[in-house]
């Protein structure tokens, strides 16, 4: 079992940022935190979840929803466990319960972004942008 916790949402206004951490611990026999995709998702007020980023195991691959390019990064560090979602330029449209998930991948370089894929969800952390 992989355990999730994520940190850092909270309000701030439009044109701000926040930096979201997801802490991960625990995992299957044989195989390690760093054995996971890690993906952020999204589940805005009375709308469906969406994807937001993912980075593949080595950290060298990205991947990003449309809504978000060029203003999230998503990042790891595999020494710590942990994987960040760092939102600039954030817009009322960003408010949303952010979640962090894992995803087991034998390869170093996949990412994916269909949330059946992930194995481990973290319980979410909300983000608010008022205008």
């Amino acid at each position: 079992q992989v355990q999730l916790v994520e940190s850092g949402g909270g309000l701030v206004q439009a044109g701000g940022s926040l930096r979201l951490s997801c802490s991960a611990s625990g995992s299957a026999p044989g195989r390690t935190p760093s054995s996971y995709i890690m993906g952020w998702f999204r589940r805005p007020p009375g709308k469906d979840r969406e994807f937001v980023a993912a980075v593949s195991r080595n950290g060298g691959i990205t991947y990003y929803g449309d809504s978000v390019k060029g203003r999230f990064t998503i990042s790891r560090d595999n020494a710590e466990n942990t994987v960040y979602l760092q939102m600039n330029s954030l817009k009322p449209e960003d408010t949303a319960v952010y979640y962090c998930a894992a995803d087991y991948s034998t390869s170093p370089t996949t990412v994916r972004s269909i949330p059946v894929n992930y194995d481990y969800w973290g319980q979410g952390t909300p983000v608010t942008v008022s205008s």
